[in-house]
């Protein structure tokens, strides 16, 4: 009996070794366009805790189950265990899904993408549809049909690829903080008008949204807090001077597909760019908002780049994302 134990101990130990090799390390950020089950173990369905996605909100990305996936395992903050397993068609991959890049230095300076991959993933906000899952946020009771956010993008976030590329030269209290207390993060150094531009244009300062993105990405930016903002801000002004914007605001409480939205890109930006943007949409209550463009960008970007330039210089993706949405307006549908 004691050898039969003992060779089954074995045996458990090869399958457990085998189903470690099977998984596949992957680093990035996955955007959930759903509720959905983050168990614990894909087979049994095991989930302590009964956690799920939230729509709209960006998770760590840990592995996939096997090279190609059908589920992604995610970090979840606060569950227990924290790394969770959730079906790939739970949301997307924001940026390439890749084997973990050494850390970046943090002070190193910009280079330019090689073989056009993304260098950057430039995130837009509609910002009355993260409010319909968002609705007690500060900046989501405050948010009127007269506000700038319910007729314009707002700025999420800038973020230097290769996914996983976060927290340069970050201390771990701040790490810790930037899981939920914003608060406790240190305050933002800016200008005063690219303070006031920043607050219209990122409506989740009033939640310190701008420390959260400043701890996690700006730090791998290589540039200061002020340039880094102040780069985000001029991208953020071509857009919305521009008619993607237009189109969004024409169609507030109607339907657009990804290739409407790619194709205004096109017309915007010029013919390539609609090919470097992915829409990410919401579901609530079974509508389906688009929550989110990100689009990718390559080369460096200073107060006077052109848009259209970086984004040509980024590699083109097949994956559009979402394939229609609502484009939402202000106040709970």
């Amino acid at each position: 009996m004691r050898t039969w134990l003992v060779l089954g101990a074995m045996l458990a130990g090869v399958v457990t070794a085998g189903e470690a090799r099977a998984e596949t390390k992957l680093s990035g950020t996955f955007v959930a366009d759903a509720v959905c089950p983050a168990t614990q173990a894909i087979k049994s369905g095991k989930n302590p805790g009964n956690v799920s996605t939230d729509a709209g909100q960006s998770y760590d990305l840990v592995a996939g189950n096997k090279d190609q996936p059908t589920h992604y395992m995610i970090r979840v903050p606060g569950a227990d265990p924290e790394r969770r397993w959730v079906k790939v068609s739970c949301g997307h991959v924001a940026g390439a899904a890749a084997a973990p890049a050494a850390p970046a230095e943090p002070d190193a300076p910009q280079k330019k993408a090689a073989g056009g991959k993304p260098e950057y993933v430039f995130a837009l906000s509609w910002q009355p549809a993260f409010c319909e899952t968002k609705s007690r946020k500060t900046e989501c009771r405050a948010m009127t049909g007269a506000s700038f956010a319910a007729t314009n993008f707002t700025l999420h976030g800038l973020w230097p690829q290769p996914n996983g590329n976060f927290y340069c030269a970050v201390n771990a209290a701040d790490r810790a903080n930037d899981k939920g207390n914003w608060r406790d993060l240190p305050p933002v150094d800016l200008d005063g008008a690219t303070r006031e531009e920043l607050d219209k244009v990122m409506p989740g300062t009033a939640s310190q949204l701008e420390r959260h993105e400043w701890i996690k990405h700006g730090t791998c930016y290589g540039k200061d807090q002020q340039a880094y903002f102040a780069d985000a801000l001029a991208l953020m002004r071509q857009v919305n001077g521009s008619p993607v914007r237009e189109l969004f605001e024409n169609n507030i409480g109607k339907e657009l597909t990804s290739d409407q939205i790619r194709d205004a890109f096109d017309s915007a930006f010029g013919k390539g760019t609609g090919d470097r943007v992915r829409v990410s949409c919401f579901n609530d209550r079974g509508r389906r908002m688009i929550g989110e463009l990100t689009l990718g960008l390559a080369g460096p970007i200073g107060q006077n780049s052109s848009l259209k330039d970086l984004m040509l210089a980024s590699a083109p993706t097949d994956n559009a994302g979402c394939p229609r949405g609502e484009v939402d307006k202000v106040g709970l549908q």
